[in-house]
């Protein structure tokens, strides 16, 4: 049985493209012309392929290689698209998180890492691929604000290295009942 087998084809698409989502949000904060829009993909490619061919891999890793290498890409889910940037980056974040979510719930502590790691690699150099804010490649900044505030939203909903790795804790989140009112006479009767 493979990792792969722990989750349906909807979460493991979820998973597979959390990496790109955690990317997006960050391009969608602050998008750059097309040779920053290239060189940001780039980074996005670049960082994934690193994290799944790095040595001492953990099995989710070598579970994403495997799809990555061999399998053609599965159909995205029906999803709303986004009207605007403040859309897909929120969307986009909303997927990292819930992919993150099923990443701790269903693999060990040392893929829940290795995942947040590679999210965590794939955010920053995106944002450091392209300078934003130049003028004819002049001047501008490698990473700017909105860029250092999508990745501070990214590492408090997926945990940062300054942060303890969260393990997925599901809570009841149904009301709780209210009760009567005691009686008049204090007894908790009704009667």
């Amino acid at each position: 049985m493979s990792l792969k087998d722990n989750f349906t084809p909807d979460e493991w698409f979820k998973i597979m493209a959390g990496p790109g989502r955690a990317g997006a949000a960050v391009v969608a904060a602050s998008p750059s012309g097309l040779t920053g829009l290239l060189a940001e993909a780039q980074a996005i490619a670049a960082a994934v392929r690193e994290s799944v061919s790095r040595e001492g891999r953990t099995p989710l890793m070598e579970a994403m290689a495997a799809d990555l290498l061999g399998q053609p890409a599965a159909k995205a889910p029906e999803a709303d698209p986004a009207r605007n940037l403040d859309e897909v980056r929120a969307q986009s974040l909303e997927a990292v998180r819930q992919a993150m979510w099923l990443v701790d719930a269903k693999t060990s502590a040392q893929d829940a890492a290795a995942y947040r790691d590679m999210l965590l690699s794939v955010a920053q150099r995106t944002a450091e691929a392209a300078k934003e804010g130049g003028f004819l490649g002049f001047g501008g900044e490698r990473v700017n604000d909105r860029e250092r505030a999508v990745l501070d939203e990214l590492r408090s909903v997926i945990g940062g290295p300054e942060q303890e790795p969260r393990r997925a804790v599901v809570t009841h989140e149904t009301p709780p009942e209210t009760l009567p009112e005691p009686a008049p006479d204090g007894s908790g009767n009704s009667n």
